[in-house]
């Protein structure tokens, strides 16, 4: 595992610019997301990038950060730092983590084997999406001993819940995060415009094509009609693209149906908007994993989380993905972390894009903070060496906006009076 030092990088920074090198991924998010969008395609921007309907929840998650102030300190010998935690049995040297996100073969041919390999070799915990476009046990086999997570997606079949539960488990999951804020999807409107969805193409669904029961549901009989369309170039090209997705030979798929068929079993048993509370103990029955819970926005649903024996809370809106004009992730953490009183970890994302914002979730009581669009970007723009040097930042600037503030480790951070609110 690769140790970052702030003053190292930023230093290597400084140097190689003084010899004419600048970096190949933009230090400021801003920078990067624009580099990213020039990189991209159209569709695949706009599905990384966008939210649901307005994006009033996307500049929210962002904006409120500015409500909380930091209230540096000075005189408080700062030359020697810690900015390690421990979460789930592991020690992980920064108290961050890359959140879920799908279809990451849109943003680069390495997609989510890349980003494992860049968590792996600084021992940043990775959570895998439930729509990845690299199976979670190739993953995990790149990732050794380093810690990762399993998103769940509970689709309509039960069974395939189980066998998801189980792959977790033997690619040496760390626990589960059971996502409940996308039993539909929301809607967003610059994929709508563009009458674009990954899936429909085959894509993001990686680890359904490498399970054992959803290939069994390809062998039943289809009696799905399907939507019915237009025979158009467009339509010749999502065919083709759905039967390269898929496993095994591209034209025995597609004499078989079998790439369409994939296609139409993952839309039919996708989403499950029926989901309660009551559901959760089927989890439990199944798993010895952790159960993390994603999506939690009220204090009351926290606090009955906790009821269920869920073992951490995880504080997230889908990065305003789902619900626009939805309470933003920062506003809506001091309120959980109150309602938990302690009795679970508690994770954040959504809005992330620096080290000062790190600092302000931890220090209004988040356990470990997930970065997610940012991340994504530099894979776009230069694959695993990208996220890498994207971690590289973060850590550094985290490092030092914590030593700036007068903090020597995340307890520190976590002191009153680190923040205020204006």
């Amino acid at each position: 595992m690769k140790k970052t030092n702030a003053a190292d990088r930023q230093r290597n920074i400084y140097v190689s610019g003084a010899a004419g090198r600048r970096p190949s991924v933009p230090v400021d998010c801003l920078l990067l997301e624009q580099a990213a969008a020039k990189k991209l395609s159209p569709e695949s921007f706009a599905y990384i990038a966008g939210g649901a309907g307005g994006e009033r929840t996307m500049a929210m998650n962002t904006g409120d950060f500015a409500r909380w102030r930091i209230m540096p300190r000075m005189l408080r010998n700062v030359e020697s730092r810690d900015t390690s935690i421990g979460i789930f049995d592991h020690r992980i040297p920064v108290p961050v983590f890359l959140a879920p996100v799908g279809v990451l073969g849109m943003a680069h041919p390495e997609a989510d084997l890349a980003v494992a390999r860049a968590a792996a070799r600084y021992g940043i915990p990775y959570i895998f999406s439930n729509q990845a476009s690299v199976p979670m046990e190739i993953c995990s086999e790149a990732m050794g001993p380093a810690p990762r997570f399993f998103q769940l997606y509970w689709s309509r079949s039960d069974e395939l819940v189980i066998s998801f539960l189980q792959r977790a488990e033997a690619s040496g999951c760390s626990g589960i995060v059971l996502t409940l804020d996308t039993t539909m999807l929301g809607w967003r409107t610059r994929d709508l415009d563009l009458a674009f969805l990954p899936f429909l193409k085959g894509m993001g669904i990686a680890q359904y094509t490498s399970d054992p029961v959803f290939q069994k549901l390809l062998d039943d009989p289809d009696d799905s009609p399907g939507a019915a369309s237009p025979l158009t170039l467009s339509a010749i090209g999502t065919l083709i693209a759905a039967n390269r997705n898929l496993p095994g030979s591209f034209w025995r798929n597609l004499r078989s149906g079998r790439g369409l068929k994939a296609v139409r079993t993952f839309t039919r048993i996708y989403s499950r908007p029926n989901l309660s509370w009551t559901d959760l103990p089927f989890l439990r029955k199944h798993t010895q994993l952790p159960i993390i819970l994603k999506g939690i926005l009220h204090p009351d649903d926290a606090k009955k989380a906790l009821d269920y024996g869920v073992d951490a809370i995880y504080v997230s809106n889908h990065g305003g993905r789902q619900v626009d004009g939805a309470i933003s992730s920062i506003e809506a953490l001091p309120r959980i972390v109150e309602a938990v009183r302690g009795k679970a970890p508690v994770l954040f994302d959504s809005g992330v894009r620096g080290g000062a914002d790190v600092f302000k979730a931890l220090a209004l009581g988040a356990t470990a903070v997930g970065i997610g669009r940012p991340y994504c970007y530099a894979l776009a723009l230069a694959g695993q060496r990208g996220v890498e040097e994207f971690i590289e930042n973060l850590s550094a600037d985290f490092e030092l906006t914590m030593a700036l503030a007068g903090c020597k480790n995340v307890d520190e951070i976590r002191a009153a009076g680190t923040v205020q609110r204006v």
